[in-house]
């Protein structure tokens, strides 16, 4: 049974993530041979606080670029 787990900044629309599951498992059914039935995926969505890239949050690196 394939278990894919994917870890992102919260914030996309649910219909994105609908549509990122949907993908994922249909590339795993066509790569792997596993029925849609068998595929599992979770989406882990953390803060962007919580992420840090070269010794700084997400958050804050988008504030100072004017991004939040």
């Amino acid at each position: 049974m394939p278990f894919l787990q994917v870890t992102m900044i919260e914030g996309r629309p649910a219909e994105k993530k609908e549509q990122l599951i949907a993908e994922l498992t249909s590339t795993v059914n066509k790569v792997l041979d596993a029925p849609y039935e068998n595929i599992r995926v979770c989406i882990n969505e953390v803060p962007a606080n919580h992420w840090g890239i070269a010794g700084q949050s997400v958050q804050k690196r988008s504030e100072e670029q004017g991004k939040v």
